[in-house]
């Protein structure tokens, strides 16, 4: 009710109580220049003291996340250029590889060109004495079929002709007679 006694007292042009009185949203005038002076003193040491410590650590700060990130670039490029060199090892380690594998390859086919070649030799060698030792063991037969014909001949001539040949001058030239026609028989056929 009091709200609308104040209405009609305000609508008469009557004054309002407290209506001279200092308001309560706006402070007194004194209370506003001791606040400002406050501030202002405040603000400089504000300004003095406690800025240029914050922008030193702040200062700080910055130049340890820049150096880390720095040591973290270096750390980077480090490791990439040990990679690029482990790379670089490995190709040269695996071209080594290679070479040494042709190498192996090479002195393989030279071997085995040289095992190839004493296997030859060898068997050259051993068909050479083969030949030799039939050769050998041929002129033995032929020489003992000689003999063995040439009795056979003598007692044949003798047996036909009914006298013994006694003569070896005789005995020789009829051998010799009968195995060059055997020689002749057999070179003709």
């Amino acid at each position: 009710m009091t709200n609308v006694t104040e209405f009609i007292v305000a609508a008469e042009g009557a004054e309002l109580p407290l209506e001279g009185e200092p308001s309560i949203l706006l402070p007194p005038m004194y209370d506003v220049v001791w606040s400002l002076v406050v501030f202002v003193v405040v603000f400089i040491l504000f300004w003095k003291f406690v800025l240029p410590k914050f922008q030193e650590v702040l200062a700080e700060r910055e130049d340890r996340i820049k150096g880390g990130i720095e040591r973290a670039e270096v750390a980077q490029a480090e490791a990439k250029a040990a990679l690029e060199k482990n790379n670089a090892e490995l190709a040269e380690a695996r071209a080594e590889a290679a070479e040494i594998r042709e190498a192996a390859r090479a002195r393989g086919k030279e071997i085995e060109a040289e095992a190839r070649a004493n296997a030859e030799a060898e068997s050259r060698r051993i068909v050479e004495a083969g030949e030799k030792q039939l050769l050998a063991s041929r002129e033995q037969v032929v020489s003992e079929l000689r003999t063995e014909m040439g009795q056979n001949s003598i007692t044949l001539a003798e047996r036909l002709l009914g006298t013994e040949l006694s003569d070896t001058t005789r005995r020789s030239s009829t051998i010799d007679d009968f195995l060059a026609e055997l020689d002749s028989v057999s070179t003709r056929k």
